[in-house]
């Protein structure tokens, strides 16, 4: 009996021994579990967080409207004169309303602001009071060239004071004219949502007028010489500066812009000269290129990536010609999307503008077409579909904005 019983008594420790070994593990094996589990939890969150950061890049934008020339006749600043003053903000009120809804607002100014002090004038030696500048600022606008055919119309002392008046506008980037070489070389960069950019300019010439002996500082420019622009050994030779220009900001900003004051008045299609400059700053790396002084609008289109506005008109002027052309300029905006220390541009849209006045040279305005009404412009429906065409001219798929 004593056997017996030992007998039993191991198999039960056995038994009992099995049983726990089976309860002990399947509770480590739910608390493995558990634990593990969670930890797969934090793990999959982490990793998700980190693909979606790799996947998708912080993006910036910024976005940008540009218009032509802004040409300041008699016949607008004597509209424009006060008692002691000029205001010609009234004049800008309807496009204000479109440009406060960009980022950076570009446009041209056609007419030196040496400012009363010495004279205002009309063509063909243009001078234009500080007031102008005021209201396109007032009207948004932060990007300007200075670098015209008419830069030099009333000499030196104009350029300083024109220089002196915009160095003192805050956060506006005005270039193309200088008071020194070192304010020439200084690279000029600022920043909007954390997209760097600057803007170059040059102007084909300056009607003859001879730039001072070793100032060349007081304005850009690119010579064209001749009828052609292989052969133009002058504008060839420019074409270094222009590089070393490009290259000392290349790398420095996200985003490049070059306004080019070039072309033929009242020609509506780019010459040879405009097309080959294009190419050249294209092939430099340029993202925008932004062209003037035709008077008349010219086509936009696409060279690879960079986006090219040949001309893009007046903004504002009075010229004495019949020509509608001289009346009609282009307003054209597009985004900017950095993406990684790319920049992509998109949404590039146009739309025509009309310099409306009445008889006697008064009222003026520059209405878009998309407020456009009978009044100002009869027929204007059909003067919108020609222009459209000549703004689509090279790229159907260019976008106009329809006429109200």
């Amino acid at each position: 009996m004593k056997k017996k019983k030992r007998k039993l008594n191991s198999r039960g420790k056995l038994i009992i021994f099995l049983f726990s070994f089976i309860i002990c593990s399947i509770i480590t094996y739910q608390i493995f579990n558990i634990y593990n589990g969670n930890k797969l939890k934090e793990t999959k969150k982490v990793t998700k967080n980190n693909i979606k950061e790799i996947i998708t890049p912080k993006e910036e934008s910024l976005s940008l409207v540009m218009v032509g020339d802004n040409l300041i006749h008699d016949k607008i600043y004597n509209e424009a004169k006060t008692n002691n003053s000029y205001d010609f903000t009234k004049m800008y009120s309807l496009v204000k309303e479109e440009v406060k809804n960009y980022d950076l607002a570009y446009y041209n100014q056609e007419t030196i602001l040496g400012g009363s002090e010495i004279g205002v004038s009309s063509y063909p030696a243009f001078n234009s009071p500080y007031e102008v500048g005021d209201a396109m600022i007032d009207a948004g606008f932060n990007l300007v060239s200075l670098a015209t055919n008419h830069t030099l119309d009333r000499g030196e002392k104009a350029i300083i004071n024109s220089r002196n008046y915009w160095n003192t506008k805050k956060d506006v980037l005005a270039v193309g004219s200088y008071s020194s070489e070192e304010e020439r070389n200084e690279l000029r960069i600022l920043t909007k949502n954390n997209i760097t950019y600057t803007l170059l300019n040059y102007t084909y010439g300056t009607n003859g007028i001879a730039i001072p002996q070793g100032k060349n500082y007081l304005v850009n420019v690119w010579p064209v010489t001749g009828n052609n622009p292989k052969t133009d050994t002058k504008y060839q030779n420019y074409k270094e500066q222009v590089k070393k220009d490009i290259e000392a900001v290349r790398d420095k900003v996200d985003l490049l812009i070059v306004a080019m004051h070039w072309g033929i008045e009242y020609e509506y299609n780019p010459n040879a000269y405009q097309i080959d400059m294009a190419q050249y700053l294209a092939s430099l790396g340029v993202n925008i290129i932004i062209g003037t002084h035709p008077h008349v609008i010219q086509p936009v289109t696409w060279i690879d990536n960079t986006l090219v506005i040949y001309s893009l008109g007046n903004f504002i002027s009075a010229h004495e010609v019949t020509n509608l052309g001289n009346r009609i300029g282009l307003m054209s905006t597009v985004k900017i999307t950095k993406k990684d220390k790319t920049i992509e541009l998109s949404n590039q849209k146009n739309e025509l503008l009309y310099t409306y006045y009445t008889t006697g040279y008064h009222n003026f305005q520059v209405i878009p077409f998309s407020k456009m009404k009978e009044e100002y412009l009869e027929n204007y429906k059909d003067i919108y579909n020609k222009y459209k065409d000549i703004v689509t001219k090279l790229d159907k798929n260019i976008e106009v904005v329809p006429a109200n």
